[in-house]
């Protein structure tokens, strides 16, 4: 059976991160979890996957959440505690995996297999991959990143006690615009393997 081996990939929206990813899971060969997540929770625990998608990644509101015999009334912290609780149960079953974003850096920490790892980009290089991916101007490409990092950083932060893109809280951070996505990928094959080798 080979070695177990979880990477978790935070990004910024625009980074490349998800493509990063992709690369990773392809390489290592292992599958890749990210907005399949849901589904696959959905199909092994008979649950409407719709539902599930439109609360993925959502931060809970404190000031109408509220927790009674450990049942909590908010469908957002009830959706992704069932993602954390999944994580958990394939992490500690073996499983090797690459998953993005849903806090994983913090729910698997303390599992020997995790290398936690941080993409970030340059304001002007995620402009320009936004606004070629969705067809954007550069002022509603800049709309739709900042949007989309608030809420990432929203829904991060109102789970965990690490922030959202600190440094500290993963194994690696690096910016994509230095060396591109592909070989930004290539470096972090490199770390992720010198970590299992034990030479990093």
């Amino acid at each position: 059976m080979a070695e177990q081996l979880i990477i978790s990939i935070g990004r910024e929206f625009g980074s490349g991160g998800r493509e990063i990813a992709g690369i990773l899971a392809e390489h290592y060969n292992i599958p890749l979890l990210d907005h399949n997540l849901m589904d696959e929770i959905a199909s092994e625990r008979n649950l409407d996957a719709k539902e599930l998608n439109g609360l993925d990644e959502k931060k809970r509101n404190l000031l109408l959440s509220r927790t009674v015999k450990g049942f909590n009334n908010s469908p957002e912290q009830n959706i992704s505690q069932l993602q954390f609780s999944y994580l958990k149960e394939k992490a500690n079953s073996g499983e090797s995996f690459v998953v993005v974003g849903r806090c994983s850096e913090t729910v698997l920490r303390g599992n020997k297999a995790l290398i936690s790892i941080f993409i970030e980009a340059d304001m002007d290089q995620k402009i320009k991959r936004i606004e070629e991916r969705y067809q954007l101007s550069t002022h509603e490409a800049k709309k739709k990143i900042a949007e989309k990092d608030a809420k990432r950083k929203q829904y991060h932060n109102s789970f965990c006690e690490g922030k959202w893109g600190d440094a500290r809280n993963y194994d690696i951070t690096v910016n994509s615009s230095r060396l591109g996505v592909a070989d930004t990928a290539k470096l972090l094959i490199n770390y992720v393997d010198m970590c299992r080798t034990g030479k990093a």
